[in-house]
């Protein structure tokens, strides 16, 4: 069996294992958007809620609300801190997950790259022992006739 044969069953393996390596980074990438929107939708919340706050200042507001609202935006700065941490492990995890499909991108192509270099060198040596068959045959036939 030809040495480039052989090796595209490597080259299946390669191939499966980037298929792989591409769904995780898919996967990766969802949970980099999932927790974007989450701190963005954080973020609005917090917004529409201190300009709700400027707005009902207009008039008198008694101090324990002016706290209440205080501690409240208190509570959003920390949730949202917390989700912009997972939304940076996220994309960490997104990112060793791009290096583990690039780096099986690239095994795969170069083993696409060296079986196709065997196929040449193959047709090579073929067309070298076809060359060979028919020097010898045309020798020989030159041979029987000079009898």
């Amino acid at each position: 069996m030809l040495r480039s044969r052989r090796l595209e069953v490597v080259l299946s393996l390669e191939e499966r294992k980037e298929q792989q390596a591409l769904e995780r980074m898919g996967e990766a990438r969802s949970v980099v958007e999932q927790q974007r929107e989450q701190v963005d939708n954080l973020n609005r919340y917090q917004q529409e809620y201190r300009d709700q706050i400027r707005h009902s200042q207009q008039g008198v507001v008694p101090v324990s609300r002016l706290q209440a609202w205080q501690a409240f935006i208190a509570q959003l700065d920390q949730v949202i801190l917390q989700q912009q941490r997972q939304l940076d492990q996220a994309e960490q995890v997104f990112e060793a997950r791009r290096l583990d499909w690039q780096q099986a991108w690239e095994r795969r192509r170069g083993m696409e790259k060296y079986i196709e270099t065997c196929r040449r060198q193959e047709q090579r040596d073929q067309d070298l022992r076809e060359q060979k068959l028919s020097d010898e045959a045309a020798s020989r036939a030159f041979a029987r006739r000079q009898r």
